[in-house]
Parts: C-alpha cells; sequence; structure tokens
C-alpha cells in the first residue's frame, strides 16, 4: 500500500522558490553561452572561453537540477526517473 505525500505551503513556496532559482541559474548560463557562441563567430580567440564555461557551466546546471529533485523527492516522495549522477 502506498502513502500519498503532502506538501504544506511553507514547503511549496520553498520549493517554488527554489525552482525560481535553478530556472534563473539556468537561463544565465545558456545566455552567456550563446552570447560567447555569437561572439566566436565573428573573433575565434572567444572560442576558448566558450569551451571554458561550457565545461564549467554545464556540470553546475547537472548539479542544481539534481539538488532540485532531491529537495523535490525529500518532500513529494521519490520518482522513478532520476538525473544522471555525472557528466560524461
Amino acid at each position: 500500500m502506498t502513502e500519498e505525500a503532502t506538501i504544506s505551503r511553507s514547503e511549496l513556496a520553498t520549493l517554488q522558490s527554489k525552482f525560481s532559482e535553478v530556472k534563473h541559474s539556468i537561463n544565465n548560463a545558456l545566455a552567456v553561452m550563446m552570447a560567447l557562441s555569437e561572439m566566436s563567430q565573428r573573433r575565434p580567440d572567444y572560442a576558448e572561453k566558450l569551451a571554458t564555461t561550457v565545461l564549467t557551466k554545464a556540470p553546475q546546471i547537472v548539479s542544481s537540477l539534481q539538488e532540485f529533485t532531491q529537495a523535490l523527492a525529500e518532500k513529494a516522495g521519490p520518482r522513478s526517473e532520476t538525473l544522471p549522477t555525472s557528466v560524461a
């Protein structure tokens, strides 16, 4: 028999806030990557900075998503799908 998970209003507000932070962080990282991509088309010397940024930001995005997923699972119960634990 499975037990339904319940989330209080304050817990839901906390999750919504964390989700907003993760979304904002992802949007910012992608905006930087897009800008560097455009710049590297005009100035090839930006390609190295783009590569470095992608290699730095991508794991941070995955980590943020994993933290949010963990917080959600703690409040709402486990989910059958999980995020990968590392970026290959």
